[in-house]
């Protein structure tokens, strides 16, 4: 087991070298697969007949991004993929796009939570505060969905938050801790 250990260390070590060398145009092609594996995640969906808002992979792909890619260019990967699919891209959930759909408000959360995820893994950070990060990027996600959803569905903050959070909380923090133990054995690689 010290060995797997110590082997995933230093592929974390090997990893942060070779991003943080590469240039500019690698990144960005780098933040375009990310924004690739989002639209892709978004096709893990289980729908829910009492919402209009899926259970899918998406969420743990955009703390993912923010743990490897950072701030700037885990942004940058979930503006792309905001951009694609209100461009005509089919690649939110469904196969779909568009802008004016139940679930525009956790997509545009997605380009938050990445900022801040990637804030928190930027900096040097112990276990517990890697999974609060986590937590907080959840948090600005289901934020932003039930805002959209109380304006889109024309519904109360409450009921908003009873289809577009309350059901969906014990599975994203699921998401939330895989993505925080991840992050917390990559980050001890960088001391």
């Amino acid at each position: 087991m010290e060995i797997i250990l110590r082997n995933w260390e230093k592929l974390w070590e090997r990893y942060y070298d070779v991003f943080l060398s590469l240039s500019e145009v690698k990144k960005l092609s780098i933040a375009v697969s990310f924004a690739f594996l989002t639209g892709l995640s978004a096709q893990i969906y289980i729908p829910l007949p009492f919402t209009p808002v899926p259970i899918t992979g998406q969420v743990f792909v955009v703390l993912l991004c923010g743990i490897l890619l950072g701030k700037s260019t885990g942004v940058l990967s979930q503006i792309f993929y905001l951009a694609g699919g209100v461009a005509g891209v089919n690649w939110f959930y469904g196969t779909s796009c568009g802008i004016l759909r139940p679930t525009t408000g956790y997509i545009v959360g997605f380009v938050l939570a990445a900022y801040i995820v990637g804030s928190i893994t930027e900096k040097k950070r112990t276990k517990p505060q890697m999974i609060y990060g986590m937590l907080s990027g959840i948090g600005i996600i289901h934020l932003c969905g039930i805002i959209w959803l109380t304006y889109f569905l024309k519904i109360s903050l409450y009921k908003a938050f009873i289809i577009g959070s309350f059901t969906f909380i014990p599975f994203d923090i699921v998401k939330a801790y895989f993505a925080g133990l991840i992050g917390s054995s990559m980050l001890k690689s960088r001391k």
